[in-house]
């Protein structure tokens, strides 16, 4: 009886193994297609030879520079790409970070003396456009939404709401302009004052950078930068952007203005890198605060259009 159950128990022991294994592999090759599959394009960008132009994408609202500048410095420093697109599709952002962004494409530009073109589709208004005004020429559709040019900071009083619940907050400060714009209170007279000759600072910021980076006088810009937005068709008679094309204009267009010819090879910068906590759980994005959510939680000055 005893024999008869040992060899069961062998080949129990035996299945569990041959079907762990056969799970193992299944898993790994998951893994491995997955991998390949999302490395594919970036290895075909960067093996390809021949006439290239890199394509930034600046999406979204603009709350941090760093990697958008980086991509910009890497085609930048890069002999085999000819010319670079920054494909706009935002409503601006942080005044800081757009500034920087637009310092980047000035230096291209000027500095670097390699084409730097932009093509705005949906939107390029406020802190992008301050950006694409940088650019050698600013693309768009008829459609598209462009400009904006101003400055705009809000934030929500919550003072009533302190009451109501009867909390009291208590704020130790050294200067009297310390704590402007504590949210759980009425500002002062002098500190509405103080806020706006910030923004109007970076008003005249806003409008010289956009006199500069489109060769246009200070005055004809300020005649317009009261904040409104164009279509593209507007924004043409206005010499705010310097063509009507989509995406594919911009690129033909770009290709040509360098000597590209025939259909030049479009490398973007390399994806993030998914990790196996990525793969597993998904995206959890949702989840997240998004940027418009932190934005409207504190005090700060944005070239937004909202």
């Amino acid at each position: 009886m005893e024999n008869s159950v040992e060899p069961r128990r062998s080949r129990t022991w035996l299945w569990i193994l041959i079907g762990g294994s056969a799970f193992f592999l299944f898993v790994l090759a998951v893994f491995t297609l997955v991998y390949l599959t999302m490395h594919a394009g970036q290895s075909s960008s960067a093996m390809t030879f021949g006439d290239k132009i890199g394509v930034v994408d600046l999406e979204g609202v603009i709350l941090d520079s760093n990697l958008v500048v980086q991509q910009l410095k890497k085609f930048a420093d890069d002999d085999s790409i000819k010319a670079i697109i920054i494909r706009v599709n935002s409503p601006g952002g942080g005044v800081a970070a757009s500034e920087e962004i637009y310092r980047a494409v000035k230096r291209i530009r000027d500095e670097k003396k390699k084409r730097i073109v932009a093509s705005i589709s949906t939107v390029g208004a406020s802190g992008a456009y301050y950006v694409s005004s940088a650019t050698n020429k600013i693309y768009a559709d008829n459609g598209s939404v462009v400009g904006s040019i101003g400055v705009i900071s809000e934030w929500v009083n919550y003072g009533d709401l302190l009451k109501w619940a009867k909390l009291k907050p208590e704020v130790l400060t050294v200067g009297k302009f310390k704590d402007t714009g504590d949210p759980s209170r009425d500002m002062t007279p002098e500190e509405r004052a103080y806020l706006q000759s910030l923004i109007d600072n970076m008003y005249g910021q806003f409008v010289q950078a956009v006199a500069d980076g489109r060769h246009a006088k200070v005055a004809d810009i300020k005649a317009i930068a009261d904040g409104r937005v164009w279509t593209g068709e507007q924004a043409l008679d206005m010499h705010l952007i310097d063509q009507i094309a989509d995406y594919q204009g911009a690129v033909d267009d770009t290709a040509k203005s360098v000597g590209i010819k025939g259909e030049p090879t479009l490398v973007h910068p390399e994806k993030d890198r998914k990790t196996v906590l990525d793969l597993l759980f998904g995206d959890v994005s949702q989840w997240l605060p998004t940027k418009e959510k932190i934005l409207d939680q504190q005090l700060g000055f944005y070239y937004l259009w909202k």
